[in-house]
């Protein structure tokens, strides 16, 4: 049915005159239409007009009549369950009449209004869309066929989840075989269009498709060398998909795959070389990569590598002829948003291992500023992977290319051999090994290429190095490269810096204190940066110092090393609002320094601690305020509040006792009470939790007068975070625990109820991450060890965890009390040790130097145990042991 609507001629001029000046450049023109048009609003026929327009109005200028169709479609983002019925109709008719409009810009246009009122749950609505749609496909019109299957990819992309569903009856029985068809299609829009519908459903292994997953991949090997570009990468795309998902069906076909890939990943379209080239990203994650691939790494390796020069394109973004660019100041666009990783305690191990899930910090991500993914990228990224499959069997197809590259006169080729030397790293380390001696010195010099992209590159490939070169003599490799990478902190080029910085902080992470020596010439060079660089390297120097007291520790504790690095910080601190992101990272900077400084950070700690207070204060005041009138107060950004808390938990543990004044004179432990209450609790803020527990269990060892009043309000928070589900607030809170045993004593105990049971069950849970295991069985030792009588009955119940949770930690004070309390425990109820003795007596052996109180408790429990038990059973108990633990219960404790 023809709907009869017809415009008022005066009011259709009035819009039209609007969209014009739309496209005017003037800013306040501009303004003065979005203020007309919001209110035009108002007018329930306002979106025929603007349907009228795009439509009908055939005189009209492109331009305007696709702006038309872009703001009705802003109008049904917006309102359109505020469209009357006769208005709805109308612009849905309108769009299925004109999809097959002769001028690609409006049939893209309509195809983007159907789209978005389908992916306004409209579809359920819009029962005939779909049919129309697939209907309009057979058209003689070439340009109804390609405007249909416009509007078909864009709903398959934006709705994909509710077409396979039972909704709508599973429209995709019928669509995929139809698009199948189009696979043959004699246009190669629609050849693209086919494959791109069909795309969308792979990954979800959506049934419909996977009835006709042969007849899809025989589609797809006979489009492998059609001659348009967009319909290579989509059979190149789908490829890749149906790598994760399909290989069964890719695998007998596999060789003449990897063959076409090779290929497509040298086409001349880079579109399609970067999507050929994910295909080899995929491939090594399967655990077939090996014996399918193989054969075909002498081909492959050389294609990676080649794709790994910059293009000329990348020169161009990078400004790579711009050599001294430190002056400019930097495109605030360009920065990244930072995270901030919240503090998580754990113990001190033989090998550090934290809570956090893998983070690579080193990432193939050189080419920062230009993020995104591009064929460079791609190829690096998959040698890298490659590298890990094969390690050094790869080296024998690199190394003769490496010779070349890397000592090429054409400054790109270098360039990318220095990357190749780099994504090898890891993979390739220890076949790497014997080439080092040689490679690193012309690394070294490579530093001061004259090329901007080279220095950069050198940097990051150094820092993939930085564990050999720490393990060698340090005035051999250390030193040089130490010098000159200080140098390129402070290199006319910001690439450089930012390259040189990252690198460096690499650096210090893996050589600690061997940096001691070097300590006044590194921080000279780092203060004299402070001086020279724009907003966006600032910010990665904030690190590189944080990272240097983190790895030097107390050494940085000394007089004129604290005269040359803290008035610069406290410049930058006192520069700052405090609603600027840039004090995430100062922040940081400073919790770093304060602990590594601890007593020498006194001068200084005031101010600091001052604004925390009242930047969690004021945080926790929006927060309220958002909660209560969310129509007029936003939520307020926790990170403040979460990077705040940190900074304050620092302060603790460096300042120790000397932190009491600063908390008896301010309202820190009611705000910390506050932060860790219901107004956090029910949505998504675990960090302000597990950073607030930190704080707590900081505050407890550093001054416990101030604390001890709040702990009755206190204790039954900590009990109901004890949920390993949120590990890391879970943690903390388990450690928190443990320290206030501690300082409690036998007052713990009418506090035990409320935490006992969680905390044994968190111990025998499968799969709970070593740090929390090792926390929990700490914080279950603590609390016997002040109240033992409350926590003994249970030994049975947690002690061969404990046991085996703790042998891996090294001796310190934790340890120690913890192992007081189990010792105690077994004393109140020796029965519950019984079954699982081995466990304890291989956990007393992990011990490499106890005190002598300790010592002497378990030489009582070791020797009351074989006596209880007589010579003869001892003697068949003990042979059970392994040997080194035979050895070492006979040599300490004569058993």
């Amino acid at each position: 049915m023809e709907c009869q609507w017809k415009p008022d001629e005066q009011g259709l001029q009035q819009i039209l005159q609007l969209l014009k000046e739309s496209q005017s450049p003037d800013t306040s023109t501009q303004r003065s239409v979005q203020q007309k048009l919001e209110q035009l609003n108002q007018y329930p026929d306002f979106n025929n007009y603007l349907i009228f327009v795009l439509t009908k109005l055939k005189t009209e200028d492109e331009p305007t009549r696709s702006l038309s169709g872009l703001i009705l479609k802003n109008n049904v983002k917006a309102h359109y369950q505020n469209f009357p019925n006769g208005v709805s109709d109308f612009i849905k008719n309108e769009c299925l009449q004109n999809i097959g409009d002769s001028s690609p810009l409006i049939r893209a246009t309509v195809g983007i209004l159907i789209t978005t009122i389908a992916s306004k749950g409209e579809l359920q609505n819009w029962p005939e869309l779909l049919p129309k749609l697939c209907l309009l496909l057979d058209s003689e019109d070439y340009n109804t066929c390609e405007g249909a299957f416009g509007a078909l990819q864009k709903i398959c992309e934006d709705s994909a989840e509710i077409l396979d569903s039972d909704m709508l009856d599973r429209p995709l029985n019928v669509m995929i075989p139809k698009f199948l068809q189009f696979f043959k299609h004699s246009s190669p829009k629609i050849r693209s269009h086919a494959i791109a519908c069909v795309n969308q459903f792979i990954i979800s292994r959506t049934q419909a498709l996977m009835l006709h997953i042969d007849p899809f991949i025989e589609n797809l090997f006979a489009l492998a060398g059609d001659e348009e570009p967009e319909v290579r990468k989509n059979v190149c795309r789908a490829l890749v998909m149906l790598l994760e998902v399909r290989l069964d069906r890719l695998l007998p076909h596999m060789h003449n795959i990897i063959e076409y890939m090779l290929q497509r990943t040298q086409d001349q379209d880079e579109n399609v070389a970067l999507e050929a080239c994910e295909f080899w990203l995929t491939l090594a994650e399967q655990p077939v990569c090996k014996e399918v691939l193989c054969g075909h790494l002498p081909k492959l390796i050389p294609v990676l590598v080649n794709g790994m020069k910059y293009s000329e394109i990348d020169i161009i973004l990078l400004k790579g002829d711009v050599e001294e660019d430190e002056a400019i100041p930097d495109n605030e666009q360009d920065i990244r948003p930072r995270f901030h990783r919240s503090r998580t305690v754990a113990q001190q191990h033989e090998g550090g291992d934290s809570i956090e899930e893998d983070d690579d910090e080193d990432d193939l991500d050189d080419d920062e500023t230009i993020s995104d993914w591009n064929l460079r990228k791609c190829s690096a990224a998959a040698l890298d992977v490659l590298a890990n499959v094969f390690r050094d069997d790869l080296l024998l197809h690199i190394l003769p290319l490496l010779k070349e590259l890397l000592f090429h006169p054409e400054w790109l080729v270098k360039e990318s051999g220095i990357l190749v030397l780099g994504a090898i790293a890891e993979g390739c380390m220890q076949g790497m090994i014997p080439y080092l001696p040689e490679l690193i010195p012309h690394l070294v010099q490579c530093l001061s290429d004259k090329k901007a992209l080279v220095r950069s590159i050198t940097c990051w490939t150094l820092s993939r190095y930085a564990h050999w070169v720490v393990s060698q003599p340090p005035d051999i490799y250390l030193k040089p490269l130490m010098t000159e990478l200080l140098k390129r902190i402070l290199d006319s080029n910001k690439r450089v810096q930012e390259a040189a910085c990252s690198a460096f902080a690499t650096l210090e992470e893996e050589a600690c204190t061997e940096l001691v020596p070097y300590l006044a010439y590194i921080l000279d060079t780092l203060v004299f940066a402070f001086g020279k660089y724009q907003h966006k390297n600032l910010l990665i120097l904030y690190d590189a110092i944080g990272t240097l007291a983190d790895s030097v520790g107390h050494h940085l504790n000394k007089p004129e090393y604290i005269e040359m690095l803290m008035p610069p910080l406290i410049q930058k601190w006192n520069q700052l609002k405090d609603e600027d992101k840039d004090l995430f990272p100062l922040l940081e900077c400073l919790s770093s320094v304060a602990t590594a400084l601890q007593s020498g950070f006194l001068p200084y700690c005031e101010p600091v601690y001052q604004r925390c207070v009242n930047l969690v204060q004021k945080t926790l005041a929006q927060a309220v305020l958002h909660q209560t009138q969310p129509e007029f107060y936003e939520a307020p950004d926790k990170d403040f509040m979460i990077v705040a808390l940190d900074l304050l938990s620092g302060l603790a543990e460096g300042l120790g006792g000397n932190i009491e004044q600063l908390v008896a004179r301010s309202n820190i432990l009611t705000l910390m009470y506050e932060c860790m209450q219901t107004v956090f609790s029910q949505d998504k803020m675990p960090e302000v939790r597990q950073s607030s527990f930190a704080l707590l269990g900081d505050l407890t060892k550093a001054c416990f007068q101030h604390v001890k009043p709040c702990i009755a309000n206190l204790m039954p928070i900590l009990g109901t975070n004890l949920n390993p589900e949120l590990i890391s607030v879970c943690n903390n809170a388990t450690w928190a625990i443990g320290e206030i045993s501690i300082q409690m004593g036998s007052e713990m105990q009418p506090y035990v109820p409320m935490v006992l049971q969680q905390l044994v069950e968190i111990i025998n849970r499968p799969n709970t991450p070593k740090t929390l295991l090792e926390n929990t069985a700490i914080t279950i030792g603590r609390l016997g060890y002040v109240c033992p009588q409350e926590v003994a009955p249970m030994l049975q119940q947690f002690i061969r965890p404990w046991c085996t949770s703790l042998r891996n930690i090294r001796d310190n004070e934790e340890k120690d009390s913890a192992f007081r309390g189990i010792c105690t425990m077994i004393t109140v109820n020796p029965g519950g040790v019984v079954q699982d003795f081995i466990f304890f007596c291989d956990a007393v052996a992990s011990w490499m130097n106890p005190k002598d109180d300790l010592r002497e408790m378990f030489y009582k429990i070791l020797h009351g145990f074989k006596n209880q038990v007589g010579d003869e059973n001892w003697r068949h108990f003990s042979d059970q042991f392994p040997l080194p633990l035979k050895e070492r219960l006979a040599a300490f404790y004569g058993v």
